[in-house]
């Protein structure tokens, strides 16, 4: 294989990513709470004994985009939207996990949970307990949980480092860096935060990716069918 076809393999790798990023997205576009995500494409140099080094292309990191979502309103008690920084907390079986996602429920025992059965991170890592038969639930901005007048909880809301998510399923996110408390973010009640995608430009960035595939393919094409025009040449000049 040529030195121009590993070139253009490296580009190509980064290309397919960047159209399954986007696709996601796109399936998302009506999804609670999602951030659209992207790749920081980055260039490295290949050194080669001998000979010429290659320049090749990566990826070097995807970013989740903080963009807020639109809020909408449904009058669900326990739906919940950040204005602002931040994350919920949620308690999985393989650890917690963070999310802009708030629609949740209370479990058979009366715990705040999501539809998957996690639980939702109150103040200092405690559950967040509605006790039986409470007629009104309130969330105050700062988050304060109280059931018909008696405060039960705190919603824990946290901030990390974009850098460090790694996307998950059920529209969850795994970090391994240190969370941090959030200052001024607002938890609206009744509401849920939209998907911040917006599907025109996710299309707009497909049709230039796409293109950019194809100016690729052509390219090592291109290089396929001179290596075999120089092997006709030099085995008919024998």
């Amino acid at each position: 294989m040529s030195n121009v076809s590993y070139v253009a393999l490296s580009r190509q790798a980064a290309l397919a990513r960047e159209l399954t990023s986007i696709a996601n997205n796109v399936a998302n576009a009506d999804t609670t709470g999602f951030r659209r995500d992207g790749f920081l494409f980055t260039e490295y140099v290949n050194a080669l004994n001998g000979e010429p080094s290659l320049s090749q292309t990566r990826i070097g990191a995807r970013l989740i985009d903080p963009l807020q979502g639109d809020m909408i309103a449904t009058g669900g008690p326990l739906d919940l939207a950040i204005e602002g920084k931040g994350y919920f907390t949620i308690e999985t079986p393989q650890g917690q996990r963070l999310t802009r996602a708030g629609s949740f429920i209370l479990s058979d025992q009366g715990v705040v949970s999501t539809a998957e059965g996690h639980t939702l991170g109150g103040e200092g890592g405690a559950p967040l307990v509605i006790p039986p038969g409470t007629g009104r639930i309130v969330i105050s901005a700062d988050g304060v949980v109280s059931a018909d007048g008696e405060i039960v909880g705190r919603v824990e809301l946290v901030d990390v480092d974009p850098t460090t998510l790694a996307r998950e399923g059920d529209n969850l996110f795994r970090t391994d860096a240190e969370t941090t408390p959030v200052e001024g973010a607002v938890i609206r009640q009744a509401h849920l935060e939209g998907s911040n995608v917006n599907v025109v430009l996710e299309i707009s960035r497909m049709i230039e990716v796409q293109r950019a595939f194809e100016m690729v393919q052509q390219m090592m094409n291109d290089d396929a069918e001179r290596a075999k025009r120089a092997i006709e040449t030099l085995g008919g000049a024998r």
